[in-house]
């Protein structure tokens, strides 16, 4: 055997990069695909995607639609970023802070 011909080598490929889908292409691709304009092997080409991540796309867009649907009429459940979260949470500690700067300048006699 060669051994200069190794998974190591010169020839070899790097992995491809994974690549990030916003919510919206997300649910373009599914529109798509559900549409019956095009072949789905022709869309899954051109988008530079796999039948595994169509199949991923339409799971998301399944269990999102029954977790809305599935919501009680009247309740919303409002769900704040996690980074504006965290700016509020700051806002907060900050004017707590000054509070208690204020009420001690006060008690001071």
């Amino acid at each position: 055997m060669n051994s200069s011909h190794t998974s190591d080598g010169p020839n070899k490929r790097p992995a491809p990069k994974r690549r990030y889908l916003s919510a919206e292409k997300k649910c373009q691709i599914y529109l798509v695909s559900q549409g019956n304009d095009q072949p789905i092997g022709e869309l899954l080409r051109r988008e530079g995607h796999f039948s595994t991540d169509l199949a991923r796309i339409r799971q998301q867009v399944k269990e999102g639609a029954l977790q809305r649907l599935s919501a009680k009429p009247g309740k919303k459940h409002n769900q704040v970023a996690s980074e504006a979260y965290d700016a509020l949470k700051h806002e907060l500690q900050e004017k707590e802070r000054a509070l208690a700067d204020l009420m001690a300048e006060l008690a001071i006699p």
